[in-house]
């Protein structure tokens, strides 16, 4: 098995895949990281310096005197007591919240890639796995060896696991390369909270708790090869039914546009949280952002995506060891 995943893994070097997604994370990494020092610059031209301290200390302020409100509800102090400790923290570590660095920079590129960048750069690399054997011819060769055709396939779809941590890794340590160079490594262990829940039209914040920066984007990243890992399997799928690379490709892209698009206008159609394309984003459930459909959560959602996962792989293996090659 090791030898067939290291062929699998050369395959996909052989086409540069890898090398192209490495590419286009450099290139769209460091356009962002040099629009955000634009707007960076824009902002101190526009208003100045400001000194960060003081706004903190009178949000601050603002917050204590919402807490000893007896108009305020007990859920309402949760929550403002623990941004209180959040902000307090960045007042007596010297933290600037609002400058930009490395840490803030990779957690603002996860949480806006997890719903369609970083499915499609999975979509490069799984889309012609299998269909490409067929485009060129090779699979007939490739079933003739001595070897079962569930190991073959099988191999196939570690070296795509494999292929997709790769990714991941890659798009964290660019990111963090890249951004830090210009904005520098500070904040990593800034708090970040996190645990909300929203239930119904009202704010749970009794699970909220702080967390190190460095800790909540491990959390992000975690969650987006989770779904990286899904929508890779899907598209494996995909790969092993249809016999060309373009039309895997469409069909995916489609479902991909289609959940941004759904995302925004099934709050009333509670059947679409069953479609894997409405759970991808995962990182929400990490914030105080509501789900798109009522109920959903991060423990649905990911049971979601692994029921799709887990069928989409069987379906796979199913027809690749029974379907004829012709």
């Amino acid at each position: 098995m090791i030898n067939l995943v290291y062929n699998e893994m050369v395959k996909v070097n052989g086409k540069r895949r890898l090398v192209v997604v490495a590419l286009i994370i450099g290139v769209l990494i460091s356009v962002f990281t040099y629009a955000q020092f634009r707007q960076a610059e824009e902002n101190q031209r526009r208003f100045g310096s400001v000194d960060w301290r003081v706004a903190l200390e009178q949000r601050i302020a603002s917050w204590e005197n919402r807490m000893n409100s007896t108009r305020t509800d007990e859920a309402s102090k949760a929550e403002l007591k623990i941004r209180i400790e959040q902000h307090q923290y960045y007042l007596d570590y010297n933290v600037n919240p609002s400058e930009p660095g490395a840490p803030t920079f990779v957690r603002g590129f996860v949480e806006n890639g997890i719903q369609l960048l970083l499915p499609l750069l999975m979509m490069i690399v799984a889309a012609d796995l299998v269909s490409s054997e067929h485009s060129a011819g090779t699979v007939k060769v490739l079933l003739t060896r001595p070897v079962r055709r569930w190991r073959i396939l099988l191999s196939k779809y570690l070296a795509l696991l494999l292929s997709v941590s790769i990714i991941i890794l890659l798009f964290a340590l660019l990111s963090t390369v890249i951004s830090g160079s210009i904005f520098g490594f500070q904040g990593w262990t800034a708090p970040v909270i996190t645990g909300f829940a929203v239930v119904g039209e009202a704010l749970d914040a009794t699970r909220a708790h702080l967390v190190p920066q460095w800790q909540y984007i491990l959390m992000e990243l975690g969650l987006a090869w989770y779904v990286s890992v899904v929508v890779a399997t899907i598209t494996f799928m995909l790969s092993v039914l249809v016999r060309t690379t373009a039309a895997v490709m469409g069909i995916m892209l489609a479902c991909l546009i289609a959940g941004t698009i759904l995302n925004s206008m099934v709050a009333s159609w509670e059947s679409a949280k069953y479609l894997f394309m409405v759970n991808l984003e995962l990182i929400d459930y990490l914030e105080d952002a509501a789900p798109p459909v009522e109920g959903m959560s991060l423990g649905f959602s990911m049971l979601v995506l692994l029921v799709w996962g887990a069928s989409a792989l069987t379906v796979a293996f199913v027809s690749f060891t029974r379907r004829d090659v012709y």
